[in-house]
């Protein structure tokens, strides 16, 4: 490979700069792919010593981009964790289905500012198609708005937003001119399950800890709606469907109907639960959701579209958009083609749309459903495991998601760290009712019946040898 110094920008054709980067890209890109099953699922001490050659002085010369690809790739590939393969199980994360890599490369080649219909009109009018499907995928009110945003927890803040909004207005504060000094003060109800980023979500929109009143859940981490306070005043309840360590789904329709008695707004936080609304088998779990008046999902875990994929929707459009609206001189003035800036948070973003419609378009409303339905059954084929082999699985596995203990609390960490140093699959520890499990995660459209094999053999042989050392055996 060349030494060279790199090029100046008006020593360069299109052609020189990209054709033969990117071929060596996608090469180097389809070895990573090729080799994912067969390498160590997490990253190796010795890769993460490797990346200190990434640091160091910036250049005072730039290289040949080859040089700098080749760099990032050699030492860069070893540390990443092998979630685009069938064996990473420890988080809700999916591997991105081939469609959507390959339509992010094309949209990258793009390079769409997806902030306005004149500026992209592709990334715009996908925008509206995309949730348009969505809407009609997950069973939620025709005509509601979405918005395209990071992922989950700006899809909270932007449903939140849109209910803060609405709620004010129902008591006559202006929002717009008045700000949040001396308004009514609104309460927010959460479960005591709720996930972190929903109550980060809840700080960005000023909400503090004195503002949130907390009701008690199940067992397995579900709202129970007659322990929702009957509260005077702007009141939002925010309800889960998809506990991240049980997958358990608070029962929406009940907490909406108490709501409706209360005059107060149900945001639904629905990470990856809200996806099982796309499946009969499934549907059952999120039973009256479409009764909220608010929803938030993640396009890059159960639908397995690369990263930085969120999904805000909202029944009552005109709140969305007096939430996010945004006016200049230079902007256009809101028409009936969508303009995506007016609908969520960011002005200049990617096109966030396209690798969506691209998964929707390759798999079908059919093959989003048998995606979370083989999901699922990966993850009861674990728990089955676990439970034959004589441990104890401490939640009801209900959707994707499988808790292990494998006895005491030092015991399991140790069979934790045990199996991810192996390598043949990693999971994740987590804390459910004061007793530490590990989590088992099962999202990614590579799992195949042969990895889900292959990872409880090696779990159960992690397992084995650690509580034979326990007992002075090994």
């Amino acid at each position: 490979m060349s030494s060279s110094k790199a090029k100046t920008g008006a020593e360069l054709t299109t052609k020189d700069s990209y054709q033969e980067i990117l071929g060596e890209a996608a090469e180097r890109a389809q070895n990573y792919l090729r080799s994912i099953q067969e390498r160590h699922v997490g990253a190796t001490h010795e890769a993460i010593t490797k990346l200190s050659a990434l640091g160091g002085a910036l250049p005072p010369q730039g290289e040949d981009p080859r040089l700098t690809l080749q760099l990032l790739d050699e030492i860069g590939s070893p540390a990443t964790m092998a979630s685009m393969g069938g064996r990473f199980f420890g988080g809700v994360v999916g591997g991105a289905l081939p469609a959507t890599v390959a339509a992010h490369w094309l949209a990258d080649a793009w390079d769409q500012n997806a902030c306005l219909f004149d500026i992209s009109p592709v990334a715009a009018y996908l925008e509206d198609v995309v949730l348009g499907w969505l809407l009609a995928l997950l069973e939620l009110p025709p005509g509601s708005a979405g918005a395209l945003v990071t992922g989950t927890q700006m899809a909270d803040v932007a449903a939140l937003a849109a209910a803060r909004h609405a709620l004010l207005h129902r008591v006559g504060w202006d929002l717009e001119q008045d700000g949040m000094s001396g308004a009514p003060p609104v309460t927010v109800v959460v479960g005591e399950e709720v996930h972190a980023t929903m109550l980060k979500a809840l700080r960005l929109l000023g909400f503090g800890n004195r503002q949130l009143r907390i009701v008690a859940a199940d067992s397995q981490g579900r709202m129970r709606p007659s322990e929702i306070p009957r509260l005077p005043g702007p009141l939002i309840v925010c309800a889960q469907v998809g506990n991240v360590n049980t997958g358990a789904c608070d029962p929406v329709g009940d907490i909406c109907k108490v709501a409706r008695d209360l005059d107060a707004w149900v945001h639904v936080d629905g990470a990856f639960g809200l996806w099982a609304a796309a499946s009969r088998k499934r549907k059952h779990l999120v039973n009256g959701v479409a009764m909220a008046d608010s929803w938030a999902t993640d396009a890059h875990k159960w639908l397995n579209v690369p990263h930085d994929s969120g999904i805000a929707i909202v029944r009552e459009p005109q709140f969305l958009q007096r939430a996010m609206a945004i006016t200049a001189a230079y902007y256009p003035e809101p028409a009936a083609k969508r303009e995506p800036m007016q609908w969520g948070p960011e002005s200049s973003r990617r096109a966030r749309a396209v690798e969506i419609w691209a998964a929707l378009r390759s798999l079908g409303k059919e093959g989003v459903e048998e995606l979370i339905e083989r999901t699922c059954r990966h993850a009861a084929t674990f728990a089955d495991g676990f439970l034959s082999a004589g441990y104890q699985v401490l939640n009801d596995v209900v959707l994707n998601q499988v808790l292990v203990s494998f006895g005491d609390d030092e015991t399991t960490s140790r069979v934790i760290q045990a199996i991810q140093n192996e390598g043949t699959c990693w999971c994740g520890a987590s804390v459910w009712k004061g007793k530490k499990a590990m989590r088992i995660s099962v999202a990614s459209w590579a799992t195949t019946d042969s990895d889900v094999e292959r990872s409880l053999d090696a779990m159960l042989e992690s397992a084995s040898i650690e509580h034979a050392r326990k007992l002075g055996l090994h």
